[in-house]
């Protein structure tokens, strides 16, 4: 696997192995791309909270991405517990923050809260993401007993 540079993010894009929407050029850095908050936020010590980004990711069955909270945040107190980006997942994303500082923690609309960084996988997926959140809108919280009630059926 190989992380992704600007130009071969760029390469992507052109593509269509990497869909990002809205893209703001700025947002792009050397080896990533820094999604923005959906919604203002303000994170109080020992708070736990969902984020949306304004931003729809599409990956196609070439790429597989994770997610890394700007140290900004983490120098807050801020720690976010975020998944893999799955080959073939299109949405928006939502981050999982915990304000473990002991100040509170505000976040703007529109500002930049996590990177994206994108991987190019050795070969391309046999299947891609089929899970819950294809298509997610916004924060969406867990559906996890949702897949327990939909096996049990």
């Amino acid at each position: 696997m190989t992380i992704l540079s600007d130009h071969e993010i760029m390469e992507c894009l052109n593509k269509g192995d990497i869909k990002i929407s809205p893209f703001e050029p700025k947002c792009l850095n050397p080896a990533g791309y820094d999604l923005r908050s959906l919604c203002e936020l303000s994170i109080n010590p020992k708070q736990y909270v969902l984020a949306a980004t304004v931003e729809k990711v599409k990956l196609s069955l070439k790429v597989l991405a994770s997610l890394h909270l700007r140290s900004s945040f983490a120098r807050e107190g801020v720690i976010g517990s975020f998944a893999v980006v799955d080959p073939g997942f299109c949405g928006q994303l939502t981050l999982a923050l915990h304000n473990n500082g002991k100040k509170v923690v505000k976040i703007q609309k529109n500002e930049r809260i996590t990177q994206i960084v994108f991987h190019k996988l050795g070969r391309v997926a046999r299947r891609g993401y089929h899970g819950l959140y294809q298509k997610s809108v916004g924060v969406v919280e867990s559906r996890r007993n949702a897949d327990t009630q939909q096996s049990i059926i």
